[in-house]
């Protein structure tokens, strides 16, 4: 056990950007790609996340000074928001990480031999969305059982939601044959979205307002591109939060940047993904007829390529921090939540189909509800990351501790402990 959890602790701390190439090229030969272009579409995979990586970080150089502006504000929060890297790498310690993955992929194949589900998860980097929870079981039930059984179930509900919202996916992002796996997203972010619209589709005025970028192209020609938008939502944070001329200027030309670059690596992500969901369709359909379909399960960051996502998560970010400071009973200053605004961005826009306006009320709702979560975990939390061995000044929690799951598990723990 102890040999093949640090075999996966090794692949995994490589990260996406070489687990992925790796992944893709063993699906490509199983697919019957030629191996040349099996590697081809490995790299391109990988150079592509490698894009995605540098340009989000991009953005988080870009809208720094806007962070430090609001985290000066801050005083009185009593939980540390610690970000997911550090809780996606404790979920590790847990006894059975190493069988979760796979297992998770053996189960997988057979559900997809079986019919019973039309998406193949390739997302092994995001197992931490099924392990964290299972982690958090774990150490608060003291149940290896538990612990691997929460992590399993999820992995495979992630099959099912992922069949689901494969249409809506593919029809508004534009990403044939692909769908989204990320489990704290599809299985959380995107339901709350979802109610949210519902019932703004019930306010009078509200309903009413739909504003997508490329409406607003339209309308403006020149100052509706994607830069220039970049450029007047940057000086406007900026001014916002009293930046000098000097720091002004860089703030929008990285905000910018990024609405341009963005479409362009997901763009090279594509190109490398097209070849082996093609393969993959062809095999399926020679073994299992005409009818049969295939969805390669990716990252939630393949829909970054929408320039509504960074608009939605540069406006979303103060809103947040604003909300951190003067609502009533929350426990932490959402560091960590804020590195999460553009992934959830990915959902909120997909779920309001690019109105704008609809997904900036969602992600923030959505944000402070998590910021609520996130204090009210904090103590199963901190057990979970003690128990891993995470060194920690008082309480600390994440975003990706405050799913219903997470939450439940928790409760559960206060009832039965």
């Amino acid at each position: 056990m102890d040999m093949l959890k640090n075999i996966m602790l090794t692949i995994t701390s490589m990260g996406a950007t070489a687990i992925l190439p790796l992944v893709i090229f063993i699906l490509g030969l199983v697919f019957r790609m030629k191996v040349g272009a099996a590697i081809k579409s490995g790299i391109t995979v990988g150079i592509g996340f490698i894009g995605l990586g540098l340009v989000v970080n991009l953005l988080s150089t870009s809208l720094q000074p806007a962070i430090a502006y609001y985290s000066k504000l801050g005083s009185g929060f009593t939980v540390a928001d610690i970000g997911w890297p550090a809780v996606g790498a404790a979920a590790w310690v847990a006894p059975f990480a190493a069988l979760v993955v796979p297992v998770g992929i053996i189960l997988n194949l057979l559900l997809v031999r079986l019919k019973l589900t039309k998406t193949l998860n390739v997302d092994i980097w995001n197992y931490m969305h099924f392990l964290v929870p299972g982690a958090l079981a774990y150490f608060v039930f003291d149940s290896f059982f538990i612990g691997f059984g929460v992590a399993v179930a999820l992995s495979v509900i992630a099959l099912f939601i992922g069949d689901l919202i494969a249409p809506r996916w593919q029809k508004y992002y534009g990403l044939e044959g692909t769908t989204c796996t990320t489990m704290i997203h599809i299985g959380w972010t995107l339901p709350f979205a979802l109610l949210v619209n519902k019932i703004i589709d019930l306010i009078p005025g509200l309903n009413k307002l739909d504003v997508d970028l490329e409406s607003v192209q339209k309308r403006l020609g020149v100052f509706g591109e994607p830069a220039i938008i970049g450029v007047i939502v940057g000086c406007l944070l900026g001014l916002l939060t009293k930046q000098p001329v000097t720091t002004i200027v860089p703030m929008a030309m990285g905000v910018a940047a990024v609405m341009v670059l963005l479409p362009k690596v997901v763009g090279v992500l594509m190109e490398g993904l097209s070849p082996i969901g093609k393969s993959a369709k062809e095999i399926m359909q020679k073994q299992m007829g005409k009818d049969a379909e295939l969805n390669i399960g990716m990252d939630c960051a393949l829909a970054l390529g929408d320039p509504a996502t960074v608009t939605v998560t540069v406006i979303t970010i103060p809103l947040t921090m604003l909300c951190a400071l003067i609502l009533p009973g929350i426990m932490i200053f959402p560091i960590g939540v804020l590195m999460s605004i553009i992934y959830m961005t990915t959902m909120t826009v997909m779920a309001s189909n690019g109105n704008v306006i609809r997904s900036i009320i969602s992600t923030l709702l959505f944000s402070i509800v998590v910021m609520y979560l996130g204090g009210y975990v904090a103590p199963g939390a901190t057990q979970f990351l003690h128990g891993a061995g995470v060194g920690l000044q008082g309480q600390g929690t994440d975003f990706v501790l405050t799913g219903p799951w997470e939450v439940l598990t928790y409760w559960l723990s206060t009832v039965f402990h």
